[in-house]
């Protein structure tokens, strides 16, 4: 009876954390599809901005940072494997990510003008906001790529059985982690230049490749048949 019942908390288990991991990805790709698509109804009084940052100053900031403190808490509450291997810790990173989060939407990027009305925790128009939040989104997204490249990576067992297929999930894994790394260093290189809504659309790939990896670790699709054999490797 005791094993039974062990069993049963361990399926539970695993249906609470994949649950939650749908649940980072689908905030993940929500959030840039919902704050690109809201402006274009007229009584929100929102226009694109040139960065997903920039929404804090528009009507569509509680969205903003109402998405990313349910990220942010998620994350912390996601209780992954441990590691003597920092880069392998997923407990240790997806809680520097949560709290990287919640410094994003409590720090908000420098506004446009220093006469717009700043609603955060420092309301002075100082360098040093703008500067802290993009620290921390910097952090937040480069610990997500590594979560992606070298924790996600480890969970699959090996399956003679069963070829690594073109969709396998550790290569969509890295896919995402190396192209949220591509979009973190593009960023910076891009503004210089001033290329018109180039934060904005890297800030969504970034956000994509983050939730798509998020949707696909919590098995999302299911694992059974074909599903099962090509993303991971497994035979249900």
């Amino acid at each position: 009876m005791k094993a039974i019942q062990n069993d049963a908390s361990n399926e539970n288990d695993i249906a609470t954390y994949r649950r939650i991991r749908v649940a980072i990805g689908i905030l993940g790709i929500g959030l840039p599809i919902a704050l690109l698509v809201l402006p274009l109804f007229p009584f929100l009084e929102t226009s694109i901005q040139g960065s997903i940052s920039q929404y804090y100053y528009s009507n569509l900031r509680d969205l903003f940072t109402g998405v990313l403190c349910a990220v942010g808490l998620f994350l912390i509450r996601y209780k992954g494997h441990k590691s003597s291997k920092i880069w392998e810790n997923d407990s240790l990173l997806t809680n520097i990510a949560g709290y990287m989060a919640f410094g994003i939407a409590l720090f908000p990027t420098g506004p446009d003008e220093c006469s717009q009305k700043i609603y955060t925790l420092f309301p002075y128009c100082y360098s040093l906001l703008g500067i802290a939040h993009y620290v921390f989104a910097a952090i937040f997204f480069s610990v997500l790529s590594l979560i992606s490249i070298k924790v996600f990576t480890i969970g699959q067992e090996e399956n003679k059985g069963i070829p690594v297929s073109y969709l396998n999930e550790n290569k969509i894994y890295r896919i995402c982690g190396y192209l949220m790394l591509f979009c973190i260093i593009m960023m910076p290189v891009f503004d210089v230049f001033k290329v018109s809504y180039s934060t904005l659309i890297l800030e969504a790939l970034t956000l994509f490749s983050f939730g798509i990896s998020w949707l696909i670790k919590g098995r999302v699709l299911g694992d059974k048949g074909k599903i099962g054999e090509k993303l991971y490797r497994e035979k249900n």
